[in-house]
């Protein structure tokens, strides 16, 4: 079962593996035809109800396929106003054709021939709330409508997230592609899942429709990295990373001793020093305290080294907060023996992810399973870093394939646990987890295309945004 939106991320997956839309949409309208065919007789009279999207496009394939019925095709609005190039693509061989088609410019104009089976392909799995004009019409006239219905994907009107039915379409059949959607199996509706060719692993892998579902669309939203002591060079490659990952603001609470070094890394940065060398459950309170009254994402761990005073304040501080954390470094060695109301994502790598009572495995992808049960036992998600990576919540695991050898230099999971962040403004941590491992191996890669393995952490986290909002197009 897959949703509306995680559909249309494996759309994008597939394209970004090389199998493009428009090959997809051949197969999709090849299916719908097929399911047309079993329901009329040669000759009886098809009416397509097509929209503007691809659930339209899908079904200006499907006429093609068709030849052997009296087809007419209601476009519901402009042909110039078609929102996707291979849905143009394929009105336009229609036109090419001289298929029997007809514009609709608004819902006066819209009337519903008489017809053996209606093929309705008005709105597909992006929708939600009120109907709008002409299709709160067209659904209306294809209910009323004494003939077969069959419905593109989703019957029109139904959401595919809320599984919310009353404004749909009643159809007879339902074509639905890849998967079932959720609450396609409460209608009455006959129900057929189509394989259209996509590719398990556009599934499997994170790829640029993961970037899609998780970017930020808004700058908003504060990081507050809590880290240093040891080290200052880690909480500022985090914070700075969660800048360029599309945080508004970056605070960083670091020891007294370090303030100014951590300073004087970015002008970007607010500074908090707290007393004393190295994070103590003393200093505790007072960071709960600013994390929850600003509403923060909190990174927790950069740069702590692993004083065991320090892993005191640690659990100190994830048992008193309640709001969303990303945890690194040595900070993950307290995940395991504490209670927390927070909601983590932990970035482990091999020898971490060890730590924590999960596999020792030189290949993550060996212990895809063992890194599930992790996360399911901590009640998290596991962001196992690799040469592969293995993302999971207990329930939903994918790996991530992109990154390079160069990023195995020093603050590459510092700039990672930053962007995390970044993306838990808007994502939910499974997808925040899922494009940030992506978009950081974007980064690297970009960099070692020119500087080979002579990459710095600091210039990862400037690559950021041109991998979050240009190269998760691709």
């Amino acid at each position: 079962m897959i949703t509306g939106r995680r559909m249309a991320a494996v759309d994008e997956n597939a394209a970004a593996l090389g199998v493009p839309r428009k090959q997809l949409m051949e197969s999709s309208g090849n299916a719908v035809a097929r399911a047309v065919r079993e329901r009329a007789e040669p000759g009886d009279r098809i009416v397509v109800v097509a929209g503007r999207g691809n659930n339209g496009g899908d079904a200006f394939v499907a006429v093609r396929f068709l030849e052997s019925y009296d087809v007419t095709t209601l476009l519901l609005g402009r042909a110039e106003a078609i929102g996707t190039e291979i849905a143009r693509e394929n009105w336009a061989a229609l036109e090419a054709g001289e298929y029997e088609l007809r514009e609709v410019g608004d819902a006066s104009a819209f009337q519903l021939p008489e017809a053996d089976v209606i093929v309705d392909a008005v709105l597909g799995t992006g929708i939600s709330g009120e109907l709008r004009e002409p299709a709160a019409t067209a659904v209306r006239a294809i209910d009323d409508a004494d003939a077969t219905v069959v419905s593109v994907d989703v019957p029109s009107g139904f959401d595919a997230e809320t599984e919310d039915a009353s404004r749909a379409v009643v159809a007879d059949h339902v074509v639905t592609f890849h998967a079932t959607k959720p609450g396609l199996a409460d209608l009455e509706a006959t129900v057929e899942v189509a394989d259209i060719g996509i590719p398990a692993a556009a599934e499997r892998f994170v790829g640029p429709g993961d970037v899609a579902v998780a970017r930020p669309t808004s700058r908003e939203g504060r990081a507050y990295v809590i880290g240093g002591g040891p080290y200052a060079g880690a909480p500022a490659l985090a914070a700075t990373a969660a800048l360029r990952g599309g945080m508004e603001l970056s605070f960083v609470a670091v020891p007294e001793g370090i303030a100014r070094t951590v300073q004087g890394y970015a002008p970007d940065l607010i500074v908090q020093p707290y007393a004393g060398e190295v994070l103590t459950p003393e200093a505790v309170p007072g960071l709960v305290e600013t994390a929850e009254r600003y509403d923060d994402v909190v990174v927790l761990g950069p740069g702590l080294g692993a004083a065991e005073t320090t892993l005191e304040g640690v659990r100190a501080f994830l048992e008193s907060y309640a709001g969303p954390a990303v945890i690194d470094a040595e900070a993950l060695d307290a995940v395991g023996d504490v209670d927390t109301d927070a909601t983590l994502v932990c970035t482990p790598n091999r020898r971490e992810l060890a730590r924590m009572g999960g596999p020792e495995v030189d290949d993550l992808r060996d212990a895809v399973d063992d890194v599930e049960a992790l996360a399911a036992a901590l009640d998290c998600v596991v962001l196992a870093k690799g040469a592969t990576d293995v993302i999971s919540d207990g329930e939903r695991t994918r790996l991530n394939r992109s990154g390079t050898p160069a990023m195995a230099v020093g603050g590459t999971g510092d700039t990672l646990a930053g962007l995390v962040a970044a993306l838990l403004e808007e994502a939910d941590p499974f997808e925040a987890a899922c494009a940030g491992a992506y978009v950081n191996g974007l980064a690297g890669e970009a960099l070692a295309a020119d500087g080979g393995l002579g990459l710095l952490a600091a210039e990862l986290a400037d690559e950021l945004p041109a991998a979050l909002w240009g190269g998760g197009d691709e």
